[in-house]
């Protein structure tokens, strides 16, 4: 079996398919699972019209797209309209979670339908999300913009909001944490095994440091970075290692 970055597992034994990317391998992953009727989400990398085509039309399924300067025509088209946005179609205010207040914003409109050119959109949004750390006051903005295959009979406002938060609670636990600590994403790592190997060796790496109850990774790789000492004395690789607090 094989393992392409972030998309999955892919069945087959050919080289050839380990050394293609993201877009080339999301189709054949897919092809191997029942989505017919589901609601499939992705990052702005596979907001492409070939996916979005076999989704709907092959597997009868829909798309929830990040929209990004991948596509430079479409993010466009959507960030203009919603420039001069007023009172936003739905509002949710997150629980204070790991010391951050989060409030989210979801604005949608099935106006631009006729107009992207892109296959089978039903809607277009934009969210906007406010992190305040409550520790130091400090407020930090995020805007994304996204569209869907799905009607607004189908996905209201707090659905489209849901969804979106649904996937990148996932991308957060599972992949965030390689893509930030080792810019794994701009990786020139490329032939033979070498995006294969580094890849588990990245992971294996993660894995030993959440196996001690390490909470946030980030911080811990951090203080083991360049010192040998801190590493043998947190995996207790000596005799002689001094205990090593967890970071929470």
């Amino acid at each position: 079996m094989l393992y392409p970055k972030k998309v999955g597992t892919l069945p087959g034994n050919d080289d050839t398919v380990k050394r293609t990317n993201e877009i080339n391998t999301i189709i054949p992953m897919l092809d191997a699972i029942n989505i017919q009727g589901k609601n499939i989400t992705t990052d702005a990398l596979l907001t492409q019209r070939k996916v979005a085509t076999y989704l709907v039309e092959e597997r009868h399924a829909h798309y929830h797209f990040t929209v990004k300067n991948n596509q430079p025509g479409l993010f466009q088209d959507i960030a203009l309209y919603f420039d001069d946005r007023e009172e936003p179609d739905f509002i949710i205010c997150d629980p204070p979670d790991h010391g951050r207040i989060e409030i989210r914003k979801i604005w949608i409109t099935t106006e631009l339908n006729g107009y992207l050119k892109f296959p089978y959109v039903r809607q277009a949004f934009v969210i906007e999300r406010e992190s305040t750390t409550k520790k130091t006051g400090n407020v930090s903005h995020d805007i994304a913009y996204g569209i869907t295959s799905q009607p607004p009979e189908q996905a209201s406002p707090q659905k489209v909001l849901e969804t979106n938060r649904g996937h990148w609670s996932i991308e957060n636990s599972c992949h965030y944490i390689i893509d930030w600590n080792f810019d794994e994403d701009r990786s020139r790592i490329r032939t033979g095994y070498g995006p294969e190997n580094v890849s588990r060796l990245r992971r294996f790496a993660v894995g030993l440091i959440k196996s001690k109850g390490v909470r946030s990774v980030s911080q811990k790789m951090q203080q083991l970075n360049r010192n040998i000492r801190a590493v043998f004395d947190f995996l207790r690789m000596t005799k002689n290692a001094m205990p090593c607090k967890l970071s929470h």
